[in-house]
């Protein structure tokens, strides 16, 4: 099943990219593992995926433990500052940095260990009362105010778009974030490295590249479908 659904994730993103002019090689595919067992991670390592997406950070820390060294695992879900120190050295890239606290909190267990850690914003886009992240708005003080930590490094920006029948709603969400974050380039900010945009999910990653996702999370759409009650699929 593996085989088959990544064949086909793979094509729908090779034609996206096609659409819209860019090359395969501007867009990362992360393979979204949460719940799902270390055999199965496997199967879709033994096909050539590398890059690993995971919601909590005790799953990061248990397949970390049992799956190949050169697995990028990707930090996707909530992060809470109490397990901050867990992962910081086990994540290439936290993607779900939605308060200065919580980056406070990263440079601080960061200089700790001397290390600098990736991370992207997370900005709710939509405005959603549901969503972590940042506000629109609020987001250029808050990159501002996170530049200054010197162990860490702002990479970019992530949003998680709303839940649609047609995924082409959120066509305007992906094309918001994408105007911002060009903006943000153009400004230059110091420390600020800002390369790398992830959006989009199953159902909707074909649309988020063609609005220049540079990284798309896709679970389901690789391992099949989730069966725990009320939990967003992506």
């Amino acid at each position: 099943m593996v085989k088959e659904n990544l064949l086909i994730v793979e094509n729908r993103i090779e034609e996206a990219c096609k659409r819209c002019g860019r090359d395969r090689s501007e867009v990362t595919l992360i393979a979204v593992s949460k719940t799902k067992p270390a055999d199965m991670i496997g199967e879709a390592y033994q096909l050539g995926i590398r890059d690993f997406g995971e919601n909590k950070v005790q799953e990061i820390c248990d397949k970390y433990k049992l799956l190949p060294d050169d697995i990028r695992w990707h930090m996707i879900g909530h992060l809470q500052r109490n397990k901050v120190k867990q992962v910081i050295d086990k994540a290439v890239l936290i993607h779900s940095v939605d308060s200065v606290r919580l980056a406070e909190q990263i440079e601080e267990e960061a200089a700790k260990k001397g290390i600098c850690v990736d991370i992207l914003l997370e900005v709710n886009v939509a405005d959603e009362e549901s969503k972590f992240g940042f506000r629109l708005e609020e987001t250029e003080q808050a990159i501002r105010d996170i530049s200054v930590f010197p162990h860490i490094s702002i990479k970019g920006l992530m949003t998680i778009a709303p839940f649609v029948e047609n995924s082409e709603q959120n066509r305007p969400v992906f094309k918001e974030l994408n105007q911002f974050y060009v903006d943000m380039q153009r400004k230059n900010i110091d420390n600020v490295n800002m390369n790398m945009l992830s959006m989009g999910m199953t159902g909707d990653y074909e649309i988020a590249i063609e609005e220049g996702a540079t990284l798309v999370r896709v679970g389901t759409g690789i391992f099949g479908t989730r069966y725990k009650i009320g939990e967003n699929e992506v």
